[in-house]
């Protein structure tokens, strides 16, 4: 009964140590402990003011509380940089009568990954996704809001998954 007390004590402390290389959110150990998001300029053809800082807060937001990185203005081991390039509305499907039943509003970001620790890590690279909406609704208040959130966690979720879980 004592060896297996024992046994079961060293199979315990070896398991709880070994769970500090992973955690639950899929980010790769990285050797790093600071991170810097310049802010994204909207260079877009369309602009819609104010998504260029919606989009800075919400990637500073998922690194945040999918790492234990500490968020600096300058001098971060890994830096975000980049712009949103396009910002657009097209029709998607039709209605018997040739007009739009839905449309499409499509977002695409140019990021540039620096890790000042490992350049082998450091990308640039085009992020987009979409949000399809009633053609018969205005893309304004709470429907514009709802549109960016859904596209901007995707977008901030695989700039994450690119720069810091490697899928």
């Amino acid at each position: 009964m004592r060896y297996f007390i024992i046994t079961l004590i060293l199979v315990f402390s070896f398991v709880l140590n070994s769970c500090g290389i992973y955690n639950f959110t899929g980010a790769s150990p990285v050797n790093a402990k600071t991170f810097q998001v310049n802010y994204f300029q909207n260079n877009a053809p369309l602009i819609e003011p104010g998504i260029e800082r919606t989009f800075t807060l919400k990637l500073q937001d998922i690194i945040q509380s999918q790492t234990n990185l500490t968020l600096v203005s300058q001098e971060g081991e890994l830096l975000y940089e980049g712009e949103i390039v396009d910002y657009r509305i097209t029709p998607m499907t039709a209605t018997a009568d040739q007009k739009a039943a839905q449309n499409r509003l499509t977002i695409t970001v140019m990021v540039q990954f620096t890790n000042r620790n490992k350049e082998d890590d450091n990308f640039e690279k085009r992020f987009s996704f979409f949000y399809d909406f009633d053609a018969n609704q205005q893309l304004v208040g709470s429907q514009l809001t709802t549109a960016l959130d859904v596209i901007f966690e995707r977008i901030t979720q695989d700039i994450f998954n690119e720069s810091l879980a490697k899928w």
